[in-house]
């Protein structure tokens, strides 16, 4: 029986640093680059998401994520399901950001409708939507370091996810997936002293943020692992659309809560509670270090919004709605600023009791889709200090 023809892959050849070393472990030595698969099923990857990587050596000379495996089709659901149906729907792609989710589509349909939604609605969307960014962010900051080696920073993160999602519960009745937004407001009122338990809630996880900090940025291994590694250019961010935390990490001036604001952003904005977290290097540092930053402003927020629900006289939370409801014929495009970037949603209508056309435009495909200009050149040990720091939920990737 014939044997098999050897390959021989040059495994030392990438360590020769990111410039001009020879390809292919030098003169007269027959080798060539190694296809490595990592994933669908690998804990490295965030759930079923596949990287395809040819090495050289240890050095990454091409990437190719390979994506669908969560594939559920729910643009095509969209066009079969009302428009009270179609919140379940929208808001399971990133279950990070559920309420988030659900929010967008809510002020699509509504902008069809010219509807004005009550401003108790509007200040307690905001509230929520902050909350929300809130346990998204914390949920990264949990998880991330466990890429590098250390798994005590999930617990402290976990403590604080806990103590609100325990409002998040108490308001909604769901701990991922809230289903708590309507067209024309909100499912149903505050219960009787929610918003001194979710202030108590918030002072709570503010006071416990420096243990957070001091945990993990003040540790010299991962400053080693995540600084000067994996830097995000501002050209690569404008070329594939990269939004949310990973542009502003890199320097990026843009916020669409501040730069088109929606729900009562405009109001916060001209407060001053509303500010915008920036850092310039657009390493995995920066990355990282922005969610901190973003979880202190989201916090001074929901304080603003407390108090001015607070101050508010009680009223409607929602609009009546007819039986059925149907949109106009025509077309809008809403989007918000999501925890993992902005969200876009086109609808169009034929005015039916259901959507002709629902696209979404989730935050998470571009984050992955640059992965592979920022991976080529790195070795593959920063491969898993890289991938986690690009903040993506699978589901979000797939819809």
């Amino acid at each position: 029986m014939k044997r098999p023809e050897q390959i021989v892959v040059g495994v030392g050849a990438g360590a020769a640093g990111f410039g001009d070393h020879e390809r292919g472990g030098g003169p007269g030595m027959a080798t060539q680059d190694m296809v490595l698969n990592i994933g669908p099923q690998h804990p490295a990857t965030h759930g079923v998401l596949r990287l395809r990587l040819t090495l050289d050596g240890e050095r990454i000379v091409a990437c190719e994520p390979v994506v669908g495996y969560m594939h559920r089709g729910v643009e095509k659901l969209f066009e079969v399901r009302d428009y009270r149906q179609i919140i379940v729907l929208a808001n399971r792609h990133d279950w990070l950001s559920a309420f988030s989710n659900e929010l967008g589509v809510v002020l699509a349909v509504e902008r069809m409708l010219g509807m004005e939604v009550p401003a108790r609605a509007v200040w307690l969307r905001t509230l929520l939507a902050e909350l929300n960014r809130v346990l998204n962010h914390l949920m990264f900051m949990g998880s991330y370091p466990i890429e590098l080696g250390a798994i005590t920073p999930m617990f402290y993160a976990f403590r604080e996810r806990e103590t609100i999602q325990a409002v998040m519960e108490e308001l909604s009745g769901g701990r991922m997936h809230y289903m708590f937004n309507r067209v024309g407001g909100l499912k149903e009122d505050l219960p009787a002293g929610w918003l001194d338990r979710c202030g108590q809630a918030v002072t709570a996880v503010r006071s416990r943020l420096p243990q957070i900090e001091d945990l993990i940025f003040g540790n010299e291994i991962f400053q080693a692992r995540t600084q000067n590694v994996g830097i995000l250019s501002r050209e690569l961010i404008d070329a594939y659309g990269v939004s949310g935390p990973i542009s502003r990490a890199s320097g990026v001036d843009f916020d669409l809560r501040r730069d088109e604001p929606y729900l009562a952003y405009d109001e916060l904005v001209a407060d001053g509670v509303m500010r915008l977290s920036l850092r310039a290097e657009g390493d995995c540092y920066a990355r990282f270090g922005l969610l901190l930053d973003q979880v202190q402003v989201s916090l001074d927020i929901v304080e603003a919004c407390l108090d001015r629900l607070r101050s508010l006289d009680r009223g409607p939370i929602n609009v009546r709605l007819p039986k059925i409801l149907k949109a106009p014929e025509g077309s809008t495009y809403a989007w918000t600023e999501n925890p993992l970037g902005i969200n876009g949603y086109y609808l169009v209508s034929r005015g039916e009791k259901t959507p002709w056309r629902m696209k979404l435009r989730s935050a998470s495909f571009n984050n992955i889709a640059v992965l592979p200009e920022v991976l080529t050149g790195c070795v593959v040990a920063d491969m898993v200090a890289i991938l986690g720091s690009m903040f993506f939920v699978v589901g979000d990737i797939d819809k």
